[in-house]
């Protein structure tokens, strides 16, 4: 997801996709682990978009 997309989120949806972004960074990490996982990039993809929706949350935070 882009900044703009994660920015018009409201504050619960930006929670719940970090939650599922961080589940599918375990399932990535466990699939690496296993050398299941095809495609590595997708691990450092994974967690570039869980950095940018908790830099946004913490923006909202200290907006308030």
């Amino acid at each position: 997801m882009t900044p703009l997309e994660l920015r018009d989120m409201s504050d619960s949806d930006l929670r719940e996709h970090v939650d599922t972004a961080r589940r599918e960074l375990f399932g990535l990490r466990f699939q690496h682990a296993t050398g299941a996982l095809d495609n590595t990039a997708s691990l450092k993809r994974a967690k570039k978009e869980i950095a940018r929706a908790l830099t946004i949350a913490r923006e909202r935070e200290m907006e308030i």
